[in-house]
């Protein structure tokens, strides 16, 4: 793939995609379409001259915290939750190899028969070299969400900045889908998003956003372009920083 680099506002990034925006308008399991789609928009932002780490959740498979998992012990449900997030990274792997880009998988659980497990700085070594590096299975410990895997990968690698693919344009003061009227922030400081309970990362995750000075910038992934957009600095949903 020939990459003519950019004059980008953000040249290392990590993508945050949960596992439901791999299903589409599907009730369950992974949307070909939408992942080849999200695959031709990381192409993009790489043939720009961006480095990009991902991290995904599994919730289109297997939620630790969901009904499916009511009565399981919690660590139990949080492993399982863990390894579907290892077959989401295997099929967005697949879709962007098939796209003409390189890329790595690495787990927080070891699946050597599969993936990489994750080391640090070969994870840097990939992205240096251009390969997409899509970070599985969470943080490897029960409890944490991949939101707060996102943050933690985002800081050790040192990405400039978070983005966190949603469905929605933004982050609101309530859920646009059942509130019309809701308003949209165009930025939001991370202390209120924690008063104020916005929804968009657990608490633990933006905490350590805030600690580490790491924004993080929440858009619809579904919007062609929009994450290229972001990476050229214009602006695209809800800023949280500050």
């Amino acid at each position: 793939m020939v990459t003519t680099k950019e004059p980008l506002a953000y040249r290392r990034v990590l993508l945050k995609l949960s596992g439901e925006a791999l299903m589409g308008s599907d009730s369950h399991g992974l949307n070909r379409a939408v992942i080849d789609r999200i695959a031709q928009e990381l192409k993009a932002a790489l043939a720009a001259g961006a480095q990009i780490a991902v991290v995904v959740g599994g919730g289109n498979i297997f939620r630790g915290v969901a009904p499916a998992a009511e009565g399981m012990d919690r660590a139990s449900a949080d492993y399982i939750g863990m390894l579907a997030t290892v077959i989401n990274a295997l099929a967005m792997q697949d879709a962007l190899e098939r796209a003409g880009v390189a890329v790595r998988v690495q787990s927080a659980l070891r699946v050597d028969q599969v993936v990489e497990p994750y080391v640090r700085r070969r994870a840097l070594r990939h992205l240096e070299s251009g390969r997409v590096v899509i970070f599985a299975a969470g943080t490897g410990n029960p409890f944490f969400t991949t939101d707060t895997a996102a943050t933690l990968r985002a800081a050790e690698v040192g990405a400039e900045i978070v983005l966190k693919a949603t469905k929605v344009d933004g982050v609101y003061d309530r859920d646009p889908m059942k509130h019309p009227n809701a308003k949209r922030y165009d930025e939001i400081s991370y202390n209120q998003a924690l008063a104020e309970r916005v929804g968009v990362m657990d608490a633990t995750a933006i905490a350590l956003c805030r600690d580490q000075n790491l924004p993080v910038r929440v858009f619809n992934m579904n919007k062609p372009g929009a994450m290229l957009r972001i990476l050229r600095g214009e602006p695209e949903g809800t800023l949280l920083k500050g």
